[in-house]
């Protein structure tokens, strides 16, 4: 009976956060919002120091008037949607060609279950939430296939399968921003929208050492630390607080389980063979356009005479990396009978990008309601108050106090509102230059690496997060009466660790002046 009724209680966090719309519906809102807020304002002036210590007026607008509603509806589908920061929707799509087909032929989950069954006892909570994370590259494949598993290969050592469990889902979902390879569907996310966030209000994206930001690689040297830090920690959380909780409680095994359910079979073995000459081929390929074609060169400013090194194949990193992807999944899919003709590989492309509808509704509204913000210059006004508030608490000497503050409010947001590309459409454009004209050592990367470490660390102790049903599920199958709060309570010590230890390396990393990616 007790039992019963802990299952039907509700968490605060579920109560308020099933009371929360979806952020397609929270941007119309802001939309709807910002256009009655501009009617109020228009007119106001207010002015910002320039780097220069000159003067600069602003001007909010009424975007009711004739002249600016004729703009609204102008540049509503190619300016302001599909060419906002320069194409940041495209560039999204085309990455998810190359990854999207590796995870339809099978490829990215063949990887993880090779991996996670060829693990000793001794370093398998480490090796689990390692794998956990990098399956983020695979999308839903760390949910879906490392966690049941993972619950598989403890019952297999006669151990409790929630041990597993929680290490793969800690891996999986509080390290989903870590990463070992370059240029992820996060990395473009995040990189691409933070700079069109920074260039709509004037905001330079260059690194505090001054060099200019690559977007998709702007955190790789910090994400990979991060990747090792996270599997070391995590493991150990496994070790020593989640085994021993989980070693004294009892579970079942269902009888129609089948054990063997994610062995790796023998024609996929035979096709991992295969992807590794897809890879190889495609490797040589980037081998010869990098040294050829796609080669640096330097070009001379005329207004100038300053020489300037050109990078195409960094300027182009978005194109290599889905290529990369690309030649593995096809090689893969068709050895293992995935791909039998070319119609079979265009079908993959397209049930993988079939995925990101969501993502074109999301970024249609966001993206237009980012755009009124900047044409309005009524962002530049919220900022500008924002920047003049942390001014007047005094934090503008204390940049640390800063990063911290934006993680745990990001962090808190996170267990409420779900979604890493939706929480950043709102709080990247107002935080970004906010925090910059505070501190100016609050560069975009800066910025967007706290963003990572705060979205990512509570994914697992918030129910409204998108596989969190998912996982109850799956644990369910062991220990049938767990609920929401069991599983909150399983995955704390993974969250409260994870935000610490990964808030002390961002920080690390700004006190040291470490470049955070390349």
């Amino acid at each position: 009976m007790k039992t019963e009724k802990k299952r039907q209680k509700k968490s605060l966090i579920e109560t308020i956060g099933k009371k929360i719309p979806d952020p397609v519906i929270i941007f119309m809102g802001l939309f709807a919002i910002t256009m009655v807020l501009t009617y109020f304002l228009g007119g106001k002036e207010f002015s910002t120091l320039a780097k220069d210590g000159s003067t600069i007026t602003y001007q909010i607008k009424n975007m009711f008037e004739a002249e600016n509603m004729r703009w609204i509806f102008d540049n509503a589908l190619l300016k302001n949607w599909l060419s906002y920061g320069n194409g940041v929707l495209g560039t999204i799509l085309v990455v998810m060609l190359g990854v999207g087909l590796a995870e339809q032929s099978g490829l990215l989950s063949t990887l993880i279950k090779k991996v996670g069954l060829k693990v000793s006892d001794k370093f398998l909570p480490f090796i689990l939430v390692f794998l956990g994370i990098m399956s983020s590259i695979a999308t839903d494949a760390g949910y879906i296939i490392l966690v049941p598993l993972a619950g598989l290969l403890y019952a297999g050592l006669k151990k409790n399968p929630l041990i597993g469990m929680a290490a793969a889902f800690a891996g999986v979902s509080a390290g989903f921003s870590a990463n070992l390879i370059p240029a992820t569907p996060s990395d473009i996310i995040l990189g691409t929208n933070a700079k069109a966030f920074a260039e709509a209000q004037g905001i330079p994206f260059v690194t505090a050492a001054g060099k200019a930001i690559t977007p998709a690689t702007m955190h790789y040297i910090f994400i990979v630390v991060s990747t090792i830090a996270l599997t070391l920690v995590g493991g150990f959380i496994t070790i020593k607080f989640i085994k021993p909780k989980l070693e004294k409680q009892d579970y079942t095994i269902p009888a129609d389980m089948n054990l063997n359910e994610f062995t790796v079979k023998p024609e996929e073995n035979k096709a991992l063979k295969w992807a590794g000459l897809g890879l190889l081929i495609g490797g040589a390929v980037v081998a010869l356009l990098a040294f050829g074609p796609l080669a640096s060169y330097e070009v001379v400013d005329e207004a100038t005479g300053v020489a300037k090194t050109v990078t195409p194949l960094m300027d182009n990193i978005i194109l290599i990396i889905t290529f990369v992807f690309f030649m593995p999944g096809l090689f893969y899919g068709y050895k293992v009978g995935k791909f039998k003709k070319m119609e079979d590989v265009v079908k993959a492309m397209s049930t993988a990008m079939s995925s990101m509808g969501y993502t074109i509704v999301l970024t249609f509204f966001s993206y237009n309601f980012l755009a009124l913000l900047s044409e309005s210059q009524l962002g530049t006004y919220l900022t500008y108050l924002g920047a003049t508030g942390l001014q007047n608490m005094g934090l503008a000497d204390y940049p640390i106090l800063l990063l911290i503050g934006f993680i745990i409010t990001t962090a808190i947001i996170n267990l409420f509102v779900g979604g890493m590309t939706s929480k950043w459409m709102l709080l990247g454009p107002i935080f970004i230059p906010m925090l910059y004209n505070v501190n100016s050592s609050m560069t975009p990367d800066m910025v967007a690496a706290a963003y990572r470490v705060a979205d990512s660390s509570t994914n697992i102790i918030t129910p409204l997060m998108s596989y969190a049903g998912l996982i109850l599920v799956f644990m369910r199958k062991y220990k049938p009466e767990y609920s929401v709060g069991d599983l909150i309570s399983l995955m704390f010590p993974y969250s409260m660790a994870f935000l610490v230890i990964w808030t002390t390396i961002l920080i690390g990393f700004f006190t040291f002046g470490i470049p955070l990616g390349f």
